[in-house]
């Protein structure tokens, strides 16, 4: 007798913590201002309303590792939830940016009276996790023109405008932010980059970036 498959578990349904929680104050930044720093840590979980944040780490030996880069509808800040903010974690304004702020306390406060806020929060730090976790995961298995690849393929799904003919709009990523993100050096981004463009998987500029998504997961396939 053939043993059944397993059933897949049931997707679980979002919940969206917006419906839950109440407006703040709008808190704006100009692009490339510093929203929290190793200076001055931060107490609050952030919502961006409109624009881009930069959230970044330094290293013991001072080197700069990009986080993530948030838009709008993300929350960024969330170690504010242990009631510290790591001191060597800063985000700044990428561009002009629109955000809402909430202490520790009022988030607890909030939750406790809101258990869907609560789910809503842990679904938000889960999906975060599982996103980290695919992160290191590449960092441990994949080689540099490979790690270059993922991160243009999931910048593209996160903050991309699709185009008719398959290809993804975005706004331009210099190399040395690339950098940071990937963990090499921005020379060794560059030669990848421009081997790509070779390729015909990219197109860049000063005012935008085209993104070949379908050819970067192809190559990525023929390439393990």
């Amino acid at each position: 007798m053939v043993a059944s498959a397993m059933p897949l578990a049931a997707k679980v349904p979002l919940e969206d913590p917006l419906i839950h929680l109440r407006c703040s104050t709008v808190l704006e930044y100009r692009r490339g201002r510093t929203i929290y720093s190793r200076e001055q840590p931060s107490a609050s979980v952030y919502l961006v309303i409109a624009g881009k944040v930069k959230v970044t780490r330094y290293s013991a030996a001072g080197q700069e590792v990009v986080l993530d880069i948030y838009q709008a509808d993300d929350f960024f800040g969330e170690a504010a939830l242990l009631g510290v903010c790591p001191s060597s974690e800063e985000a700044t304004a990428f561009e002009d940016s629109r955000l809402m702020a909430w202490t520790g306390p009022e988030i607890e406060s909030l939750a406790s009276r809101q258990p869907r806020l609560a789910i809503a929060l842990l679904q938000v730090l889960a999906r975060r996790n599982v996103d980290l976790t695919s992160r290191v995961e590449s960092l441990a298995v994949d080689n540099i023109k490979r790690r270059v690849a993922r991160t243009l393929i999931r910048l593209s799904e996160r903050m991309g405008t699709p185009s008719q003919d398959g290809s993804v709009q975005m706004i331009p990523f210099t190399h040395e932010l690339l950098s940071q993100y990937v963990g090499t050096s921005r020379e060794v981004v560059t030669l990848h980059m421009n081997q790509f463009r070779k390729l015909g998987f990219l197109r860049y500029s000063r005012r935008g970036m085209t993104v070949c998504r379908d050819a970067f997961q192809e190559w990525m396939l023929q390439n393990q």
